[in-house]
């Protein structure tokens, strides 16, 4: 074997080693190796860009109604963090909730709790227990560290075993791509890299809870990812459907947690 492959792979495993975390709830360990606070700065430079440029919705009920259900699903998130000992996620957050004036049937949440939901994707929420069920399961894929985990994929996969800020430094253009990418903002520079089915799993366990713990009825989940579903049957999907599958499995596995996720509900 080559020198240089040697190397390679011997900064390659301490590079994974060095980033294994535990994903909050499931357990899992995870190899997210980008600092939270390196994510949580770029985040917020790249969500100013996002609210600067919207256009912001002049829906004040729409927006009431995104802030309301973001602040119950907020505190209830970091009780659950605090609770179980990972406190340490929350680090640098300074939430905002913010809704776009496009017909877009999507929402993200970035690292930080910069959270952005479209109006396209409220007639479908319906309600605020709908907007709950977004809002829940894309905190949930945040505070799970999945778009970490996704870039430093990509960064292993293309830039080679370097740390953020000698990428950043070398190589911004693609590095800020593949932030863009990992956090579902893809669609500016190519395609967005895919949520895997375990990391979905994840995020709709997780925001089940997050919901429930802030007095949301976890049971009107499968319901949303129905309507969610039936969208799918039309023309080409949404960028919610492209990277957040509705199917059989998603409904009959949020059904299966929900005695579970019934745990955490006090109406």
């Amino acid at each position: 074997m080559r020198l240089s492959k040697v190397l390679f792979l011997g900064l390659a495993s301490a590079f994974l080693y060095v980033g294994c975390k535990t994903v909050p709830l499931t357990g899992r360990r995870q190899v997210a190796a980008i600092p939270n606070s390196e994510l949580v700065a770029m985040a917020s430079q790249q969500y100013a860009q996002v609210i600067a440029t919207g256009p912001l919705s002049q829906n004040q009920s729409s927006v009431n109604q995104v802030r309301r259900v973001g602040n119950r699903i907020k505190t209830a998130t970091e009780k659950f963090l605090y609770d179980n000992g990972h406190s340490e996620l929350l680090e640098g957050f300074e939430w905002e909730f913010n809704v776009i004036a496009e017909p877009t049937v999507n929402a993200w949440a970035m690292p930080g709790g910069k959270v952005a939901f479209y109006e396209g994707i409220l007639p479908v929420c319906k309600d605020d227990a709908g907007v709950a069920v977004v809002m829940g399961h894309e905190i949930a894929h945040a505070i799970a560290s999945h778009g970490n985990e996704r870039m430093t994929q990509g960064l292993a996969q293309q830039l080679g075993a370097v740390a953020l800020s000698e990428a950043l430094s070398t190589k911004p253009e693609e590095t800020q791509a593949l932030f863009l990418q990992a956090y579902g903002l893809g669609s500016q520079v190519g395609a967005i890299l895919p949520f895997s089915r375990l990391q979905e799993s994840e995020a709709d366990k997780m925001g089940l809870v997050f919901m429930a713990m802030a007095g949301y009825d976890p049971r009107v989940a499968p319901e949303f990812w129905e309507r969610m579903s039936a969208l799918s049957t039309g023309e080409a999907p949404d960028e919610l459907l492209s990277t957040h599958p509705s199917d059989e499995r998603r409904i009959r596995e949020l059904n299966e947690y929900m005695p579970e996720a019934l745990k955490y509900y006090k109406n």
